[in-house]
């Protein structure tokens, strides 16, 4: 929920303008490279190995080992923000198109010059919440980001008034720049401070020839296109969206980030506490328990994710129009982002099962099975966005996305399905699928008549649509909720006992 303030907050401050879609690219590129050679993919690569160690009971080795992937990782990735920062000037123009004006591609670069070290920050970052991870404490790990994008809020509002606005309060987003960049340091220090719950210290020890460092980095090889896909598939949305408007990067980033609430809460969530459970039982060479875990993991996801794509679907615009539709963010914007989320919708549940199905074959150590897998994802979002930008515009580009998460969900399900000699609890997970569908119709249905309702009840004001918004979730959700205790669904009753369990304990 912070994020999204965050969002609401730019948008009001900077809408869908040129500038904005110059920050968008600026941050993506080093966003993209912590998550494919950092953060993500270090996290992946590092966990199963660490908490190999760890189930053999050679825990001084391990932490001798993190201690040294530290260092490592420090050197390297600090070689590589420096020569970036010198080089920024040649490669950021390289990613953006002819509706970038010369000021919107110098901003691009200044900006990547400040967000750039955000590399080096989110890859030691991503070690230590492997070693969180490894130890089950997910608790930093999880609220990190909230605070992240509180001190990022807070200082922009205190920054801001000491830029110039400059060409469409272009100049002011520096102070966002440096506001993102305090934050990840903020995040990081977070995530240090949590290691003294598990007596953790790192040591200063550097040693390249370790073998357990070249079998992280080799696992890590392919890790980095598994799990940085979905912030790949991002920039390349960006990058063709220069090719459509100015407006279109930021447009879809907008939409982007209504479309990962839902994706963070729900997926993200399963995929992370799975993750450690899945690399142990892989380690003890429990297939019956890794079997049961995936199918029960990929229910939790579709009973959660496909009830809340079809709420997005049906309203896209009324939900982009409350969420952001102030300052400078206009009715045109609100057009744009609403086309961008319509068509992120339909891809919501299949990243979400791709994120759960590309983790698994990382705790068995089988990275380059999703790593063929997503090459092709990505070659197919090209190859769809180069055909459809044109023709459609901002909703071309989104269905290259759905299009290829479709196809890596079926090449990810059959592989793995092979490995665990054909038994995945697919017929089950079908079954429950498809009464969840059911279900997410009728949620879909009465959201859309709750919604013209009350919109037509109590207007446009902020706080009319605030009801009328509010009013067709909480209608919607009543319906699904009542249709999949009916239908049996023993998924809902797990997350239901999840949440009194949760607050009864607050």
């Amino acid at each position: 929920m912070a994020g999204l303030g965050r969002e609401i907050l730019t948008a009001g401050l900077f809408g869908t303008r040129g500038p904005m879609s110059a920050f968008t690219l600026a941050s993506q590129i080093p966003n993209l490279l912590s998550n494919l050679f950092a953060s993500a993919a270090l996290s992946a690569a590092f966990v199963p190995v660490f908490t190999e160690m760890l189930e053999q009971r050679r825990r001084r080795e391990a932490f001798m080992l993190a201690s040294n992937l530290l260092w490592i990782m420090t050197i390297v990735l600090g070689a590589l923000t420096a020569i970036f920062i010198l080089l920024a000037g040649v490669i950021m123009p390289l990613f953006t198109g002819p509706t970038f004006t010369p000021y919107l591609n110098d901003l691009t670069v200044g900006l990547s010059q400040v967000l750039f070290p955000v590399v080096m920050l989110l890859g030691v970052t991503g070690l230590v919440v492997g070693v969180l991870q490894s130890y089950e404490h997910f608790t930093i790990p999880a609220i990190a980001p909230a605070v992240w994008n509180i001190v990022i809020i807070l200082l922009l509002l205190v920054l801001r008034p000491h830029f110039h606005g400059g060409h469409e309060g272009g100049e002011q987003l520096y102070a966002y720049a440096i506001a993102w960049l305090v934050a990840t340091m903020v995040q990081m220090a977070m995530a240090f401070a949590a290691l003294r719950r598990i007596d953790f210290r790192f040591h200063f020890h550097i040693d390249w020839h370790d073998p357990r460092i070249r079998r992280i980095f080799l696992l890590m090889l392919p890790v980095t296109i598994g799990l940085g896909i979905i912030n790949l598939d991002q920039l390349i949305n960006s990058v063709f969206g220069t090719l459509v408007s100015r407006e279109a990067p930021s447009a879809i980033e907008k939409a982007f980030r209504i479309y990962m609430l839902p994706q963070g809460m729900f997926s993200v969530a399963v995929a992370t506490v799975l993750f450690p459970t899945l690399s142990r039982m892989a380690a003890r060479r429990d297939v019956h328990g890794m079997r049961r875990a995936i199918g029960i993991g990929m229910r939790q996801i579709n009973l959660l994710l496909i009830p809340a794509a079809v709420f997005m679907i049906v309203l896209a615009t009324p939900i982009t129009r409350l969420v952001f539709e102030r300052g400078a963010f206009n009715a045109v914007s609100t057009h744009l982002v609403s086309i961008a989320l319509f068509w992120f919708a339909f891809a919501l549940p299949f990243a979400g099962l791709n994120l759960l199905l590309t983790r698994t074959f990382f705790a068995v150590q089988r990275p380059w099975i999703p790593t063929k897998i997503a090459a092709v994802n990505i070659a197919v979002d090209v190859v769809v966005s180069i055909a459809l930008y044109q023709p459609l515009g901002i909703a071309g580009l989104l269905i290259g996305t759905v299009i290829a998460n479709v196809l890596m969900l079926g090449f990810l399900f059959q592989r793995l399905r092979r490995g665990f000699n054909g038994r995945l609890d697919g017929a089950q997970t079908t079954m429950i699928t498809a009464r969840i569908l059911l279900a997410s119709a009728l949620l879909g249905a009465v959201s859309w008549g709750a919604w013209n309702l009350l919109n037509a009840l109590f207007g446009g004001s902020l706080a009319a649509q605030i009801v009328s918004v509010g009013g067709a979730g909480l209608a919607g959700v009543y319906v699904y909720a009542r249709a999949v205790f009916a239908m049996r669904v023993p998924e809902a009753h797990q997350v239901r006992s999840l949440i009194v369990a949760r607050l009864r304990r607050a």
